[in-house]
C-alpha cells in the first residue's frame, strides 16, 4: 500500500500538467458584431477584422504587441457575479449569448510593455471569454465587440 503523502503528490502533479483551458485567448478571433453605442469609431469599419494572440504576439484590429514584453491575467466569475458588476454592465444585453453553455465568465486583462518604449505600451481589458471557449466580447468605447473564434 502507498502512503497517502505519494497518492496526494501524484494527484497534485496531474493537476499541474492538466492543460489550462479557461483562460484561453491564443487564437485568432474574427470580429463578428457590436453592441451599444459608437462614440468614435465606427463599427462596420472593424466588423470583418480579426484579433490573434499567440504566446507573446498579438496583432489585429484592437491590439498589438510584437514580442514586446506581453503578458495577461484574468479573473473568473460566476455569471450572476459578471452580470451584477457595475463595472460590466455594458454587457447586459449580450447576457443570454454569454451564458450559453457556460457557468463561468473570464475576463482578461491583456498588456504589452512595449520593449521599452512607452509609445508602445497597450492594455486591452475587459477582453471576456467564456467555458465554451468559441466566443469572446471586448468592452470598446460605449458599446461590446462580439469575436468569434472559427
Amino acid at each position: 500500500m502507498k502512503p497517502v503523502s505519494t497518492i496526494l503528490a501524484a494527484a497534485f502533479g496531474a493537476l499541474l500538467f492538466t492543460p489550462a483551458q479557461a483562460d484561453f485567448i491564443d487564437i485568432r478571433w474574427s470580429v463578428v458584431g457590436f453592441t451599444g453605442e459608437a462614440w468614435f469609431i465606427d463599427p462596420q469599419s472593424v466588423i470583418g477584422q480579426s484579433q490573434t494572440f499567440n504566446r507573446g504576439y498579438a496583432e489585429g484590429v484592437f491590439y498589438n504587441c510584437d514580442y514586446a514584453g506581453q503578458s495577461s491575467s484574468y479573473t473568473p466569475y460566476d455569471n450572476d457575479a459578471f452580470f451584477t458588476n457595475p463595472e460590466f454592465e455594458l454587457f447586459l444585453p449580450l447576457r443570454e449569448e454569454m451564458t450559453l453553455s457556460s457557468e463561468t465568465l473570464f475576463v482578461h486583462r491583456i498588456t504589452c510593455e512595449g520593449g521599452g518604449n512607452p509609445a508602445k505600451r497597450h492594455v486591452m481589458y475587459p477582453f471576456v471569454t467564456n467555458e465554451a471557449r468559441k466566443s469572446a466580447w471586448y468592452l470598446f468605447e460605449g458599446g461590446v465587440f462580439s469575436l468569434y473564434n472559427p
